[in-house]
Parts: structure tokens; sequence; C-alpha cells
């Protein structure tokens, strides 16, 4: 997939821009607070229908504007022509259109440009609770299977009507809850058995990537947990009912599904130094993207970097950069505060490129 040309109208500090791109490389060069992420992240929104970072669709609009537009002009890697429009006012819901043509259900769109997104934010994922590792299988998985999206809207909705009735003061309905708890059962199994296949096939070439990029000098693993491998979930969920009860939410599904990242046989969130933390979450979203390219129809995931380089030493930036200069990647966005990194990676490709200045929301291209 290749992102051929991108238009922003008042989205957060961008007032507007409109840039044709590279199929390459694209590199945005500028100060912290610039809005170099906010670009990478209007990319982000004409993937997954929101923002990578704020919650409230309303929190996007540019300060002082009614609203925003994002439009994209895509190609495919069979060379098929798509256009995805975005736009919103505030106060009113937002209309999600691919060639012009309005999405019924957002959900729709997830997986019709395949993208993987690396930025400083993902420390969460080592350092945060087990809601941001979670988040993480579903953002890839949903990419290449629609019925997982759907699975994981059903169990939500289930686990969140179950979660009401334990908040009741008075003794829920029991044929009721009964109901609900087969519905969390079955689809949480569905999300377990994908989440399982996911995590297996993704692990080893995750590793191999923190191998290279370390030079084989760390050993790093990761193993998924989940209440499913404790014998039916049914089970599991109605076994603690009455504790359920007291807590007033339910404590047993796939809900608290994790993922136990390791370095060295310790965890991560113990062990890890700053480098080694960015080394694990680089080589994981890595691996995520050789996955989705193998499982998202033949279309090339596109690849957003967003200063991935702070924090890691002269060796690691070499292996990294080796990395995304070769031919396993296709269209990436890069953004850095040091033109140093990103010249050497320039003069150690051949491909082609183009440089932008970020600088208070004003994006320009550059010659140099």
């Amino acid at each position: 997939m290749q992102l051929d040309k991108l238009s922003i109208i008042n989205y957060k500090n961008i007032q507007a821009a409109t840039l044709n791109l590279s199929a390459r490389l694209n590199c945005f060069i500028g100060r912290n607070g610039e809005g170099k992420t906010n670009l990478l992240d209007a990319v982000y929104y004409l993937s997954f229908c929101k923002s990578a970072f704020n919650p409230k669709d309303s929190e996007v609009i540019r300060h002082d504007s009614d609203y925003f537009v994002l439009e994209g002009d895509y190609t495919t890697d069979a060379g098929e022509q798509g256009q995805v429009y975005c736009g919103m006012k505030r106060g009113t819901k937002k209309h999600f259109k691919w060639n012009r043509k309005e999405y019924k259900r957002l959900s729709q769109h997830i997986g019709k440009v395949p993208l993987i997104f690396v930025s400083p934010a993902d420390a969460a994922l080592i350092e945060g609770g087990s809601e941001e590792r979670r988040r993480l299988m579903d953002v890839v998985i949903s990419q290449y299977d629609t019925p997982y999206i759907e699975a994981l809207g059903r169990y939500n909705k289930a686990l969140q009507q179950r979660n009401s009735l334990l908040k009741q003061e008075g003794e829920p309905d029991p044929t009721l809850m009964e109901l609900l708890e087969m519905q969390m059962a079955e689809h949480g199994e569905t999300l377990y058995r994908k989440r399982k296949a996911f995590v297996q096939e993704l692990t080893p070439v995750f590793q191999r990537i923190y191998q290279t990029i370390c030079c084989n000098r760390e050993q790093v693993s990761l193993e998924y947990v989940s209440h499913c491998q404790r014998g039916s979930l049914l089970d599991v969920i109605q076994r603690d009912r009455t504790k359920d009860r007291i807590m007033g939410f339910s404590l047993h599904g796939t809900h608290k599904d994790d993922l136990v990242m390791k370095l060295g046989g310790y965890p991560m969130k113990r062990e890890g130094s700053q480098g080694q933390n960015k080394t694990y979450v680089l080589a994981l979203k890595l691996a995520q993207f050789d996955f989705l390219h193998r499982t998202s129809g033949n279309n090339t995931p596109l690849l957003l970097l967003d200063d991935i380089f702070d924090k890691l030493d002269s060796s690691r930036v070499e292996q990294i950069v080796r990395l995304v200069s070769g031919d396993d990647f296709g269209q990436i966005f890069i953004t850095d505060t040091n033109r140093d990194h990103l010249d050497r990676i320039l003069q150690g490709s051949g491909f082609d490129y183009k440089l932008f200045s970020v600088e208070n929301g004003e994006i320009n291209q550059r010659e140099d």
C-alpha cells in the first residue's frame, strides 16, 4: 500500500497541508512540539478511523476551528487507486468514506490500509497495564481478521452488560446473567484462539529482529497468558460470580489477557534499560509489520517511525538503519529532530525519498 497524496485541514496544530509523497521514504525534520507526530497521527487516523493518542475525536480539531478534514490518495500493491476521506464538525459525528462511498460501520474500513506505527508512547507497552498489551494484539489482528473485530465487539458488549448487572443493588436476573456469561465465553474463546496463534507466529520473528538490533548480546521472550488456559472459559467466569458481585465487576475473562515480556528470563519492566526497552518495543512492532505483510492480502503496510533513535546507542542505531533501509519494507514515514540519523539512512540506500521540514504546524518540502 502506498499513500500518494495527503491533505490535512485543522488537524491538531496543522492548519492546512497538502503533501505529494515519496513511494519509498518520507522524512520529517523539526524540533519537538512542532507537529511531526501530529502529521503521522493524521496518517494513522486514515487507517484506523481514530487518533493513536486522543480518545475523543473532538480533541483532534485544531483550537479555534469548528471542523477537521483528512484525505488520502492511495495505490494498492496491485496498482488499484483508492481515496479515503474523513471529516467532522464539532458536535456532530464524523464521516468516513472510501472512494466517496460512506461506510455504514467504521469497522468495515479497518485493514483496508494496513499500518504499523512506532512512537515513544509505545513505552507504555512495558511500563503500563495489561490493557496496553491487549491493544497491541487487537490492533494488528483486526487489520487482517474481520471476524476478530466482530468477536471483540460482542465480547466487550456482553462484558459491559454483565458488569452493569454486578453493580446492581438487588440480586441480578440469573437467566440474563447466565446468557451474558455464555456470550462472553463464546466470543472470548474465539479471541483466545486467534491471539494465541498470532503470538506463536510472531514470537520467533520478534526474537530474530531483536537479536539483529542488539548484535546477539541479549535474549528476549514473549509469553501470552489468558484465563482460557485454566479450562472452559464459561466455568472460569462463573466460578467466582459471588466475588464478582462483591467487587462490582468481572474478574475473569479475555479482558484480562496479557503478554509477559522478559529480558534474559526476567521481567522487562524491572530489568530493561531505556535503550533495551526501546529496542524491545521496536523489534515487536517490526515483527508485527512482517506478520501483517504476510496476512493483509498482499498489501504492504505503511510503516510510521516517530523519533525512534532517541535513547539508543550508536550500535543499535546502525542496525536499525540497516533494517529499515532494506527491501523488506514498503513506504516509510520517519520523524527525527536529528538530521544526522536521517542522512545515514538516505546515504545507505539508493531509493527514492522526500524530505520535509515541520515548524509550528507548517510542513514544507526541502530540496537538500
